[in-house]
């Protein structure tokens, strides 16, 4: 069990501070990787549903031999207890597993492209409205491409990582790397670029180093120890996804990935930054802004922004735009996705470092 200090990644993201208006409920987010184990008790009653074994074809995902669903799953949805200090961004969700692969401790290339197809159209046929890739694939494929499609016009938002399959650079994810996906990079608590992928599709990043979450087959309140993957970034943004589309139920899955992107938290001067794309994901300034219309974002300024009517509590915090170039992956960064990192942070009682 996780009980000393909150972990780095909630201090940041801050979660509470938009519970107050939203949590997530009504929405399902589909969490595609290697099933959910539903018994830890950190998951609500009825919270995780039965789901789909893509692999088996059969329903019936809550179970999870390998660890990650679980790990993801609890990063979006993980009920606050009095007994951690872990918690999920949005845990008024109900979690939709989806199991297409159990070989992720081998690497992401295992991943059938047609099998994770098989997958993302499980969720669309389930009406879910987030879909979380957790074990993206290397390669692409005509299924591939079409599911994606169909749950774009479906109005479903597709969340999924640059993963640590792609371990050279020019290694590239899918669906990661198709067009309409919310394609997510990584940073860590010193706020560096923490996976090697890099490209003009991705869109956003978040937390990906030093990560504490929910552990399978442990049948009670169970924790992982820190864990370093910059796939687990995509469980962030779809928990975010999930406050927006809980918040602003009218809002097409279009509008719902221009604002997540618009609201970031800005990194780079020339507007895109090739591994953390428009900036670190913003939960608050996602679910409360107001003036943000469906038009990504084209420069490294965001769209000015009106508060809304129903803000919570503001802490003074939000809105820090860094204009700064960040260095390359490894580098120890003092500026740009650094400083803010180490801004919110610190204003929430975390202190990167030793």
């Amino acid at each position: 069990m996780h009980t000393t200090g909150t972990p780095w990644a909630v201090e940041l993201l801050g979660p509470q501070r938009v519970w107050p208006l939203t949590t997530g409920r009504g929405v399902r987010v589909a969490v595609l990787g290697t099933g959910v184990d539903a018994d830890n008790a950190q998951f609500g009653p009825d919270q995780v549903e039965t789901g789909t074994d893509v692999l088996a074809g059969q329903r019936g995902a809550t179970d999870d031999c390998d660890g990650r669903g679980t790990f993801a799953a609890g990063l979006i949805a993980a009920q606050p207890n009095d007994q951690t200090t872990m918690v999920g961004l949005a845990p008024g969700v109900t979690v939709l597993p989806v199991r297409y692969t159990q070989a992720t401790r081998q690497g992401n290339g295992a991943v059938d492209p047609d099998r994770l197809a098989a997958a993302i159209d499980a969720a669309v046929t389930a009406r879910a409205k987030v879909i979380c890739v957790v074990v993206p694939a290397t390669a692409d494929s005509p299924a591939l491409r079409t599911a994606v499609t169909e749950a774009l016009d479906a109005d479903v938002v597709v969340v999924s990582p640059a993963a640590p399959g792609a371990q050279s650079r020019g290694g590239i994810s899918y669906p990661t790397a198709l067009p309409g996906v919310l394609a997510v990079g990584a940073f860590g608590p010193d706020g560096a670029a923490v996976s090697p992928e890099s490209g003009e599709h991705i869109r956003v990043a978040a937390p990906g180093r030093g990560l504490v979450s929910l552990a399978a087959g442990t049948n009670r309140l169970g924790h992982t120890p820190v864990v370093d993957d910059p796939a687990y970034a995509a469980a962030y943004v779809a928990g975010t996804v999930a406050l927006v589309r809980a918040y602003r139920p009218g809002l097409p899955a279009t509008e719902v990935v221009a604002r997540i992107e618009a609201t970031a938290d800005r990194v780079a001067v020339a507007g895109r930054h090739p591994q953390l794309g428009w900036g670190m994901v913003n939960p608050y300034r996602a679910v409360t802004a107001e003036g943000i219309g469906s038009t990504p974002p084209s420069g490294s300024a965001g769209p000015e922004m009106i508060a809304a009517a129903r803000p919570a509590p503001d802490d003074g915090t939000e809105g820090l735009v860094v204009p700064l170039v960040l260095a390359g992956l490894g580098v120890a960064v003092a500026t740009g996705i650094g400083t803010v990192v180490v801004r919110r942070g610190r204003a929430r009682g975390w202190h990167p470092g030793p």
